[in-house]
């Protein structure tokens, strides 16, 4: 059994991106054990080095750090924010990183985002395909849904039969990175 850290990377109780990470996840062929991490869970102050130097670390930080590094892979669905991560996903990416600097703990990364836009979140996807890639251990397999009202479906998923063949592909390079693991 796989166990499988799920990151919709925005903080609304609503969140699209929550629900295409969880579909995904759901959609990995072999055994899994899913856990999805609700980033209003691990809220904390704004980073800065001087509250670091301060106060330290959040503990919240040191949590969402060990469910990263007791999971055997991530599926991470990032919202769109002003062409960028939202500053909920971005204040623990921050207080994780000074964690150590492995950030993602050389866990295989699925990569996607989605937003009603017909981009769906193509610019925040490829600014962190971009920056978790460098002299990462694994390919990163990603897969961006536009018009998520429009192409996706709780009950059927990705409506789309172009976009579902792009996202079944994805998933195939992900499950094979996940079996050389």
């Amino acid at each position: 059994m796989k166990r499988i850290v799920v990151i919709g990377a925005s903080s609304s109780s609503k969140s699209i991106n929550r629900k295409l990470a969880n579909y995904a996840a759901k959609s990995i062929s072999f055994d899994t054990e899913i856990i999805d991490l609700n980033l209003n869970d691990f809220e904390m102050p704004i980073y800065s080095e001087d509250l670091q130097n301060s106060l330290g670390i959040p503990q919240k930080a040191f949590d969402f750090k060990r469910e990263i590094s007791e999971s055997d892979a991530l599926v991470l669905s990032l919202a769109e924010h002003n062409g960028s991560y939202t500053a909920a996903f971005k204040n623990i990416y921050d207080w994780i990183s000074v964690i150590e600097a492995d950030i993602w703990c050389s866990k295989p990364i699925l990569l996607l985002s989605t937003s009603n836009g017909v981009r769906g979140g193509k610019t925040v996807l490829e600014t962190a395909h971009s920056r978790f890639s460098r002299d990462y251990k694994y390919q990163i397999p990603y897969f961006s849904l536009p018009n998520f009202n429009k192409n996706f479906n709780i009950n059927e998923g990705i409506l789309d039969v172009r976009l579902n063949q792009d996202f079944q592909a994805v998933i195939i390079d992900f499950e094979n990175i996940l079996n050389e693991n």
